[in-house]
């Protein structure tokens, strides 16, 4: 069936426009199906709207009603004040928008308006909107009303779940009163109205142009308790009650998740099984070897997990595996096992940091557990010497060196090895998707193994990483101490200072954290260059402290970590830079400054630098006005104390995700993975993502182009959405 009415450019529909088309695209929406899917981002019932005549001083409301009059208050200390009264059929109110004066150039005289917010006294109750939106402009004198190119009616639409939208009828006038009132995301150039006057003006004509029959049949519907796709969309545009709209978006959300399975499959099939893999045959040679020759024992996750690697590893498909994990869980050492059976089976395995340094203590504790075993071990950095970058390659490319550990350096050219069966990315959310699979692009293929160290719910990361199949160690091994954690308040300072001082003066080593690297003056965060200058003058005045951020040229950080690792530095003033990629058993203290302006896992990551000797570890969190210009304290405040409250990174990553929501938890923690859910929410969706998967793997397993008949709506949506990722890719 064709879709070409729903791909039609959005300036042809009615109300729109060249002009309108532009505003329409700096929002993304360019075609008709983009309209029909710029839903409403909160609905208002109308049993849950205060009658004007009701509203009273300390209640906050939702509200509707016609502007009656309006103007701008100024005030004495030269502030303005954008004032309208507002009319409904109980009684009038005044709302009040302080600072904002432009609005009386927006709202006009006639146009009803819903508001929400908290109703105060000031001359009177007043309702000062948290926000505001134009349902309908005031009506146009009769002579223009003819010349304008949108109307302010519309055609009801109550569907059913389960049965096809009504077919169109002649158009009536939008009721006083509507049941439910919805509100667009909207922009300056597209305001509220317009969104509302082109959706009622469209929506029938577009929701018959959606396929009676979809990709999801009706079995799976049911199955799921979904409602069909014209259903569910004509439903969250205009819900017939509040109660019918959670399944229209669980429905839309399913199918978000679905394609965004689909691309992963797709990508799966092709790195594990359109070209053979290798299977590896285990001896136990040196497996046994470093087994026994450890000076403790594995943990049942380790063992758990190792056996997945193995059976993926034995098989004559690749493996392409991630393996997730706590701080300190043991990751590494799970990963040299998977090395030992790849050179067991007459390969080579490669293992990629992403900074040279944490490469070098990579390497240097392989040696050691691999001290005495027949198996070469090679550094490979871009920062070696000419003659020492030569002499490395020629040991990988001849096999004498048959476990490799290096950057990216190792994806470069001249780079060549004699049997590359394994690699192992670590800290993969730090690399390029192009520069994760370089690696692996190899013939024959070798087996990929992903670890990361940013535990996320497991919802999550089946979502994010569909394409990999997903281990994870949730065990740490016994023995091990936790970080105390100290949340203190921002006038105990000094006295947390005084803490690392004395753990200074033991021989050990300190972290000092900030959120930004200089000062500003649009906030008052504390800033790593003007603290470092502080501290080396005053608290640890005497002392080697240094400064390391992102900012700084690569050989200056590179001088600065090595030296701390050397025991050189006894203060290290930094940023997120030391989020991974050091590890130095002898720093056992971290203050972290302003802390509520990093994420909980982020925090966590940070708290993982310390502690990782046999010396207990104690990290500070100190807040600066908890939650600053972003008006966030409440949630910041609860963040800080679970952060304090638990070191379980998986339980710290859900509070993150339930306490930050969603956007801001893709934002900050998961960035580079490419993904934004529009209507899946993870903490309300997270039981579609299993059947998504499994239903999207079975169907490029039983059709991996989507090339049948059956598959080609399914494949035409997943091109639309994901086109320039098939391509990245290789399966376009």
């Amino acid at each position: 069936m064709s879709l070409t009415r729903l791909d039609g450019p959005i300036q042809f529909l009615k109300g729109v426009g060249a002009r309108r088309a532009e505003a329409f695209a700096r929002m993304g929406i360019a075609c008709a199906r983009d309209l029909l899917y710029h839903v409403p981002r909160r609905y208002d019932d109308a049993s849950t709207i205060t009658p004007l005549a009701r509203v009273e001083v300390g209640m906050d409301v939702t509200a509707v009603g016609t502007v009656a009059s309006k103007g701008i208050v100024p005030t004495r200390s030269g502030l303005r004040i954008f004032q309208a009264v507002l009319r409904d059929d109980t009684g009038i109110v005044t709302c009040s928008w302080p600072g904002q004066p432009w609005l009386d150039r927006t709202l006009q005289v006639g146009d009803r308006v819903l508001v929400n917010g908290p109703v105060r006294f000031f001359h009177g109750r007043q309702i000062q909107p948290r926000e505001h939106a134009v349902l309908s402009r005031a009506p146009k004198p009769a002579a223009h009303r003819a010349h304008t190119s949108i109307s302010q009616s519309h055609t009801p639409i109550s569907p059913t779940p389960g049965t096809r939208p009504p077919t169109p009828t002649t158009p009536t006038p939008e009721p006083a009163t509507p049941t439910i009132f919805v509100t667009y995301p909207a922009s300056e150039h597209l305001p509220q109205w317009v969104l509302r006057r082109v959706i009622s003006l469209n929506l029938e004509r577009l929701l018959r142009h959606v396929p009676a029959e979809d990709h999801l049949a009706p079995a799976d519907r049911r199955a799921l308790g979904l409602p069909d796709l014209a259903t569910a969309l004509a439903t969250v545009h205009r819900p017939p009650s509040l109660d019918h709209v959670p399944a229209a978006t669980r429905r839309l959300a399913y199918d978000e998740l679905f394609f965004l399975q689909l691309l992963q499959a797709r990508v799966r099939h092709h790195v594990t099984l359109a070209r053979p893999g290798i299977a590896f045959a285990r001896t136990n040679r040196l497996i046994r070897a470093l087994h026994d020759g450890l000076p403790f024992t594995l943990t049942g996750a380790q063992i758990r997990v190792l056996r997945e690697i193995y059976a993926d590893m034995a098989a004559p498909r690749r493996m392409n595996r991630m393996l997730q994990g706590d701080v300190g869980c043991g990751k590494t050492l799970v990963a040299l096992f998977a090395m030992l059976l790849a050179v067991e089976g007459g390969h080579q395995a490669a293992l990629m940091a992403p900074t040279e340094l944490l490469a070098e203590q990579h390497a240097a504790r392989v040696r050691e557990l691999l001290a005495g075993l027949p198996c070469g071990v090679e550094l490979v950095t871009g920062s070696a010497t000419r003659r020492r970058r030569d002499e490395a390659r020629a040991r990988v490319a001849g096999g004498e060196a048959r476990v490799v550990i290096g950057t990216h350096a190792l994806i470069q050219e001249g780079v060549e090895f004699d049997a590359l069966g394994l690699v192992v990315v670590d800290e993969q959310h730090r690399f390029g998707v192009r520069q994760r699979l370089a690696l692996a692009e190899r013939d024959p293929a070798p087996d990929v193994l992903v670890m990361s160290a940013t535990p996320i719910p497991r919802s999550l990361a089946m979502a994010l990483h569909g394409d990999l199949d997903l281990s994870v160690i949730d065990e740490l091994p016994a023995g091990r101490r936790p970080v105390a954690t100290r949340l203190a308040d921002p006038d105990a300072r000094a006295e947390a200072f005084r803490e690392v001082a004395k753990r200074l003066d033991r021989g050990e080593q300190a972290y000092v954290v900030y959120p930004v690297i200089e000062e500003s003056a649009k906030t008052d965060l504390r800033a790593a260059e003007t603290e470092y200058e502080r501290l080396r003058g005053e608290q640890f005045a005497g002392r080697e402290v240094a400064l390391l951020h992102g900012r700084m040229p690569a050989e200056d950080r590179d001088r600065v970590m090595r030296g701390f690792v050397a025991g050189e530095i006894q203060v290290l003033v930094a940023t997120t830079v030391i989020e991974v990629g050091i590890d130095v058993a002898n720093a056992t203290v971290m203050v972290i400054e302003n802390a509520e302006r990093f994420g909980l896992s982020q925090l966590h990551q940070l708290r993982g630098r310390v502690g990782r000797g046999d010396r207990g570890g104690l990290c500070v969190v100190i807040p600066g006005g908890v939650g600053g210009e972003r008006g966030e304290g409440g949630a910041a405040r609860e963040r800080l104390e679970v952060f304090a409250g638990t070191g379980d990174g998986f339980e710290i990553a859900a509070a993150d995700l339930r306490i930050r929501g969603q956007g801001d938890f893709f934002g900050a923690e998961q960035h580079g993975h490419g993904t934004t859910l529009r209507f899946a929410d993870i903490l309300e969706h997270g039981d579609l993502v299993g059947p998504a998967r499994e239903r999207a793997r079975a169907l490029v397993d039983r059709d991996p182009g989507l090339s049948g008949e059956d598959n080609a709506l399914a494949r035409q949506a997943l091109e639309r959405m994901y086109g320039d990722r098939l391509k990245l890719f290789g399966v376009g």
